[in-house]
């Protein structure tokens, strides 16, 4: 499957946001649903658990690919896929070989190769970057802590490890700043049903600026990010997308943007907080919790979910099942079902009972969740 062109970003134009930097802003009206623009990825990689089902190449699901007769571990639709993609597979291809069940970099690592890769054969702009080039990413190095640069240093290793052969490093300094503006500009690839394919580098949708009240989402056909909007957008009005997941209440929200992107988001639903009682719903009990007891409640959720998200690496279905069951069980003494915590564990419950091809509990929790989900997720 091939991706489609790219459309023109016309209508569109860079500008300074006050206060936010760069920016995109509109020179037409769009109506909702209308396409704004498409970008091709600049560069991408295919999570290494879809390898066989998916594409390496376009991303497309297909049955009968056809393996790399080198390291039999990436597929390919058709030779003019593989050949399409040779000029990145191969940073990894011999050393895969090579590395066999130990060649392991991670997908940060991996996307920063083909960057490097790619910076090193394309001097010019290329489709992506009609409006923002790569080396133009912001990077945050003046507000990375002692944790994230030690990652980062992490990272740099791997790169050095696993990718010898084909790939000339910039100084460590420079690939400092290329972890950091990677980790801020990357972007995770998912499909219609929202699993993770991989992730890449979308540089003219890194420009949009983040607000919590976005007029514009970013949805993948493959490896091509396509921008519509989802409200009327006006001539000269700034574009904003979401950087996270807009289901959890402000404190949440902008504990991420900090930890992530290094700013706090002052649009209109943060500034308001209206829909935060909304998504706290507490039971309507006789005798109702304190707020001492809703507060440790809260507290305890927050740590589930990390919990959780932590144990999907090393634990059993069952054993997450058990998870998401216990901490429902606890949670429900104070939260109502549409409650965000409640939601969030029982859409991991959801998950782990197709995995298991469990249809029956996958529909209970799916019909729990999705009128929730709904109202939340409207924007106004």
């Amino acid at each position: 499957m091939r991706s489609e062109a790219a459309s023109q970003p016309g209508g569109l134009e860079r500008f300074a946001s006050a206060g936010k930097g760069r920016g995109l802003r509109a020179r037409r009206r769009y109506a909702v649903g209308e396409l704004l623009f498409s970008c091709p990825a600049y560069t991408a990689v295919l999570t290494v658990s879809e390898r066989g089902s998916h594409c390496d190449g376009c991303f497309a699901r297909k049955e009968g690919l056809s393996k790399c007769g080198r390291c039999k571990q990436a597929f390919y639709c058709d030779v003019e896929c593989q050949k399409e993609d040779w000029p990145m597979h191969k940073l990894e291809c011999s050393a895969m070989c090579a590395f066999g069940q130990n060649w392991n970099p991670s997908e940060t690592v991996r996307l920063t190769a083909r960057i490097l890769a790619k910076q090193k054969t394309h001097s010019e702009r290329t489709q992506s970057e009609k409006l923002l080039a790569v080396k133009e990413f912001e990077s945050h190095l003046d507000k990375l802590d002692n944790e994230k640069r030690e990652l980062i240093q992490n990272d740099i290793a791997a790169l050095h490890h696993f990718y010898s052969k084909h790939l000339e490093y910039p100084d460590n300094a420079a690939l400092v700043v290329l972890f950091a503006q990677v980790n801020c500009n990357g972007f995770t690839i998912e499909d219609e049903e929202l699993s993770h394919l991989g992730s890449a580098i979308f540089p003219d949708v890194a420009l949009m600026n983040h607000s919590c009240c976005p007029n514009v989402i970013v949805t993948y056909k493959g490896t091509l990010a396509e921008v519509r909007a989802v409200k009327e957008i006006e001539p000269g009005e700034e574009v904003f997308t979401s950087y996270i997941d807009l289901l959890y209440p402000t404190e949440d929200r902008n504990d991420r943007l900090r930890d992530s992107y290094f700013f706090n988001c002052d649009c209109r639903e943060c500034i308001t907080k209206e829909k935060d009682k909304e998504k706290l719903e507490i039971r309507k009990l006789n005798d109702p919790p304190s707020a001492e007891t809703v507060r440790d409640m809260i507290k305890y959720a927050r740590n589930v979910i990390e919990e959780f998200r932590r144990a999907k690496h090393y634990k059993s279905p069952s054993e997450l099942l058990e998870i998401c069951e216990l901490s429902l069980d606890k949670m429900g003494a104070v939260f109502e079902d549409s409650n965000v915590y409640m939601l969030h564990m029982m859409y991991q419950a959801m998950g782990v009972c197709l995995y298991v091809q469990d249809w029956e509990g996958a529909l209970r929790y799916g019909q729990k969740i999705i009128r929730p989900y709904r109202q939340l997720l409207s924007w106004k």
